[in-house]
């Protein structure tokens, strides 16, 4: 059995669980790193799952769930889920006086009603934990890269792709030179071949991440391409190939996920980009 090392230094909170394995998950085992992409994607569950059931959805053995624990300080499994279920505790308040409100309108007596009542509701819970989530210094960052490059080439397929498409739409509106990364013509090799160093790229993908698209970030970020990301993972392929990257996670309802969080991130993004873009363009003058 896996013995507590005395010298690391416990995180206290989940933030600093977080930080703690990221610097660290370069280094660890195989079915450590399972865990901890598991831990991080899905933290509620880590919250209130047993053991089997964590270990089932995270596909290890639950004594994998103690060497993990005791690989970052903790006695054990059980003492890990504390720092987990502190997490929610101090959420925004205030959800469940939305929950009960969205069940009392005139939405909730039909049947279609509830679906509707389902997905204002994943709404407001995607948007709550964007804006705790995304950190004013790294957005600061992604705006002063994507405003300092000549071209801004969008990079996203499938589910990511509306969010590049309404971004191009208010770039176009905004004056800001842009160009996707995706043609019916099937030209995106010779369109990323002309981006270079003084340009910039943001790239959107969520799991299961859409191998074109980590590909094409790679080859940008091998060419001195800065790329921005958006993806929902700590453990996104994308990361690795950011300067800057945010995680994002859209609650679902039933399964399904809109991206109405992506898409307040994306449009927030746009709008500053091209307002520090104006205000440089003064300072010129």
């Amino acid at each position: 059995m896996a013995e507590t090392d005395n010298s690391i230094e416990i995180p206290q909170d989940f933030d600093s669980l977080k930080a703690t394995i990221l610097e660290r998950k370069a280094q660890l085992p195989k079915r450590l790193r399972q865990v901890a992409a598991y831990a991080l994607d899905h933290p509620d569950e880590i919250a209130f799952g047993t053991a089997a059931s964590i270990a089932t959805a995270a596909d290890v053995q639950p004594s994998t769930l103690v060497r993990f624990a005791q690989h970052f300080g903790f006695e054990g499994f059980s003492s890990l889920q504390l720092i987990f279920r502190a997490r929610l505790r101090e959420r925004t308040p205030g959800y469940d006086e939305r929950l009960r409100a969205l069940s009392g309108n005139d939405h909730s007596k039909l049947e279609s009603g509830s679906i509707f009542n389902g997905f204002v509701a994943a709404a407001h819970r995607s948007l709550d934990n964007i804006a705790s989530s995304v950190e004013p210094e790294a957005f600061e960052r992604a705006v002063n890269i994507l405003a300092g490059a000549e071209t801004i080439y969008l990079v996203a397929k499938r589910r990511s792709y509306p969010i590049s498409g309404y971004m191009a739409y208010a770039f176009g509106k905004l004056r800001v030179r842009y160009q996707m990364v995706g043609t019916a013509a099937g030209i995106d090799d010779d369109i990323l071949a002309m981006a270079g160093p003084k340009d910039a790229a943001f790239a959107v993908s969520f799991s299961p991440y859409a191998s074109e698209s980590v590909n094409q970030a790679k080859l940008l970020a091998s060419r001195k391409v800065p790329v921005v990301s958006l993806t929902d993972s700590a453990f996104s392929p994308l990361a690795e190939s950011s300067r800057v990257w945010f995680e994002l996670v859209e609650a679902d309802h039933a399964g399904f996920r809109s991206l109405s969080a992506s898409m307040a991130f994306a449009m927030a993004l746009t709008v500053a980009v091209a307002e520090k873009r104006r205000r440089n363009a003064r300072e010129y003058e």
